[in-house]
């Protein structure tokens, strides 16, 4: 069974293994932690970049990258504390699109599927989360996803993706996961 925590503290300075980044796969990236996360690990940016530019980055995938090592020059000092693995969730077809339950789903279980072999012959133990991109403010009826227009709305933090990430990450073996969700967030 995983151990799932929220946390207030940035992802950036993680010692996690592997980093989930939700994503777009418009390949436009607004979120400012994953602005950093761009010039952090530039070789992640540019496979995530061009399977967007080439249309092979679906909504409700997940693109692994596996990171190359520094073996030289300046990022060698800081190179323990870096992800060996970065996981592009795809959750959402545009940045100003939020993300949809099925596309969430298809997401986790994609993720779920490419962690197994990971944390069997890897050694994988510590994953981080980045939660602001599936954050939405949005107090709503619980039975009703759609507005009065039938526009579908986003989806809520606590009704809908929390037990998502629960439902989908709890099974993983062996697992710490921590959910690095906004200060707006009451733990």
């Amino acid at each position: 069974m995983a151990n799932l925590q929220l946390t207030h503290a940035s992802i950036l300075n993680s010692n996690a293994q592997l980093l989930i980044l939700p994503v777009n796969n418009a390949g436009i990236i607004l979120d400012p932690v994953l602005t950093r996360a761009k010039t952090l690990f530039p070789d992640n940016y540019h496979r995530y970049h061009r399977a967007c530019r080439d249309g092979s980055l679906s909504v409700g995938s997940c693109l692994l990258h596996k990171r190359t090592r520094e073996q030289a020059g300046l990022g060698i000092s800081s190179n323990g504390n870096q992800p060996s693995y970065i996981a592009n969730l795809v959750i959402s077809n545009h940045p100003y699109h939020p993300a949809r339950s099925r596309w969430l789903i298809m997401a986790l279980i994609d993720l779920q599927q490419q962690l197994i072999p990971l944390i069997r012959y890897q050694g994988i133990r510590r994953v981080a989360l980045l939660a602001r991109p599936l954050i939405f403010d949005n107090p709503r009826n619980e039975e009703h996803a759609k507005n009065e227009n039938g526009q579908l709305l986003p989806l809520d933090w606590q009704t809908d993706t929390l037990p998502l990430l629960s439902e989908y990450l709890q099974d993983l073996p062996k697992l710490r996961i921590d959910i690095h969700v906004p200060k707006s967030i009451i733990l």
